[in-house]
């Protein structure tokens, strides 16, 4: 009887080795990848908020005026009692007037840096900062 000595398979070294070089891929990679995650969710804020604001020109052309601070951006979603020209909803739902960190946009009328201020504080939810917890707001391009 002869044997066969054709292994079919990967040695421990070998696997060891695949694993290093995965590692090592992994550690030049991941920390690329999270820093695009990170300012992708600030570029989606830009965007959104200047929608916020387009749809804040069309309530404004329907009811007069821009919804009181007190209204705030849900006046875009549903009807606030004190509107009676309101013709929307100038936004498809509660979801568009949240950030990408999950906190609701901030609307300031009047606004500090033009009629009407729609922003976010980023993702640390407070004022000034940098990178990810950068504030975005529709003044900024």
């Amino acid at each position: 009887m002869k044997k066969n000595n054709n292994r079919n398979g990967f040695t421990l070294l070998e696997l060891l080795v695949v694993l290093a070089i995965l590692g090592l891929l992994a550690a030049i990679v991941g920390p690329q990848v999270i820093r695009y995650l990170g300012s992708s969710k600030t570029q989606t804020a830009q965007v959104q908020v200047k929608n916020i604001a387009a749809s804040l020109q069309l309530f404004r052309l329907d009811a007069g005026r821009y919804p009181t601070t007190a209204e705030g951006l849900n006046a875009l979603v549903k009807a606030p009692a004190s509107v009676p020209l309101w013709n929307g909803p100038y936004l498809p739902d509660s979801s568009a007037i949240t950030d990408p960190w999950g906190k609701p946009y901030l609307l300031r009328v009047p606004g500090q840096h033009g009629e009407i201020d729609v922003y976010s504080f980023g993702s640390d939810g407070v004022a000034g900062g940098s990178g990810e917890a950068q504030d975005v707001g529709n003044w900024k391009s």
